[in-house]
């Protein structure tokens, strides 16, 4: 399968509306209730979703909108000389399950450390989402340990693992 990355256009978060809409939509370890999308679409329209501390990319397997990858600027100390990006994914049901996640992760964290200065690049994912920790791990990240009842969803309390990639040089 053919999976690259793009920015996103304006039919794309059309498709992340309705494709991530209801529980069922961004799976169990995505869903955080219903919440307004306008904020997205205006960021697209200033920014195209790229160039700032919340940024996002399609990804397209074969030709098809299959989901989409998203970093965010975080920081261990002071921002000016801490920063690092912390990257997500959301792929639509039909495209999970078919390594489209491994590779759009390995190529966001190639873009990350070609077209931006960070050192360090992490992910966090719940501690039951096996699918999430296997792809990432494929994708070249080390886990580094697990955060305690980090996350509220689902009326729960989750423990997150935390994963991170450093710049080789």
């Amino acid at each position: 399968m053919n999976v690259t990355l793009r920015p996103v256009t304006a039919g794309d978060l059309e498709g992340f509306d309705t494709g991530f809409a209801g529980p069922g939509g961004p799976g169990p370890y995505q869903w955080f209730g219903h919440t307004p999308t306008q904020r997205l679409h205006r960021l697209h329209q200033e920014r195209g979703l790229l160039g700032g501390d919340e940024n996002m990319m399609s990804v397209i397997a074969d030709d098809t909108l299959a989901g989409r990858v998203e970093w965010f600027r975080r920081a261990w100390g002071r921002v000016e000389t801490s920063a690092c990006w912390e990257i997500a994914i959301g792929l639509f049901a039909a495209h999970r399950g078919q390594g489209i996640g491994t590779e759009a992760q390995r190529q966001l964290v190639d873009y990350l450390f070609t077209h931006t200065r960070a050192e360090r690049i992490q992910v966090c994912t719940d501690a039951d989402n096996i699918a999430e920790q296997r792809a990432v791990q494929k994708a070249g990240f080390e886990l580094e340990g697990r955060i305690r009842r980090a996350q509220w969803r689902g009326g729960a309390w989750h423990d997150q693992l935390l994963y991170s990639t450093v710049r080789t040089p």
